[in-house]
């Protein structure tokens, strides 16, 4: 069984390694693909996230015996005024329901911090977009560039 993380400053190399993985941002095709996340970036960016999330932020690995299998987030968007959701499994870990475990648990971790609706704006030839369908998601708008999902908490 799987379990939300709280990763320690020096567990970052393993954010560092998935966003830096073609194959693992496959996905971000459209955003530009792989992210650069050198360890310069580290400590501000795990104070923001972890150390001070003011309610505004979420972030937690997902982890089975040890070994962390992926990430999931939420962050309030100011713009918008929601809380959008995020979730990432490296690559070598896809296809064996972590994505969904971890999205259900993530769903469950924003309802205990107050957060009543989760959105989630991914493009539209993500197939992750099933994913967020089977765990309650439905959707709100869809545009040529994206799919916008809603889930009440």
């Amino acid at each position: 069984m799987i379990e939300l993380y709280k990763p320690q400053i020096e567990d970052l190399w393993f954010r560092e390694k998935m966003l830096c993985d073609e194959q693992t941002m496959s996905y971000n095709h459209a955003y530009g693909g792989t992210i650069s996340f050198p360890k310069e970036k580290w400590e501000s960016w795990y104070n923001r996230w972890i150390l001070e999330p003011e309610n505004r932020r979420f972030y937690r690995y997902i982890r089975e015996n040890d070994t962390f299998l992926g990430e999931v987030a939420y962050r309030y968007d100011e713009e918008r005024r929601i809380y959008i959701a995020d979730v990432i499994i490296y690559a070598p870990y896809r296809g064996n329901g972590y994505g969904r475990q971890g999205l259900l648990q993530l769903c469950e971790a924003a309802k205990c911090n107050g957060v009543c609706t989760l959105f989630d704006d991914i493009a539209i030839d993500n197939p992750s977009v099933m994913l967020f369908h089977k765990c309650g998601f439905a959707e709100v708008l869809r545009t040529s560039e994206y799919v916008l999902l809603k889930k009440e908490l």
